[in-house]
């Protein structure tokens, strides 16, 4: 069964996330070290979260793989990207790993 990783990056006041940074080098980084074990990826920049409501979220990252081995096996060569983080933003990502039903 397929399963997937959200890496979502929270907005909050004084905090910082370098947009381009993050498409450019940091998932060419993602892409280089884990993308072997990826089935698909999107990221999804955070625009508005309603009409007139700032985005709750800089980003979302959203992987998904074809079962739990090809995602255990991408986290363990994800080092590189995780040590990447800081050198985009100052905010502590959130993960939500689940099963894809559709």
């Amino acid at each position: 069964m397929a399963v997937s990783l959200q890496v979502i990056y929270p907005a909050a006041e004084g905090k910082t996330f370098d947009h381009a940074y993050y498409a450019d080098t940091h998932m060419q980084i993602v892409d280089q070290h884990m993308g072997p074990h990826i089935q698909s990826a999107v990221v999804t920049k955070g625009l508005a979260g309603g009409p007139h409501v700032p985005a709750p979220f800089f980003a979302i990252a959203t992987f998904v793989f074809a079962d739990q081995a090809a995602m255990d096996a991408a986290m363990q060569a994800a080092g590189p990207a995780l040590d990447d983080i800081p050198n985009f933003t100052d905010v502590q990502p959130q993960i939500l790993i689940g099963e894809v039903i559709r």
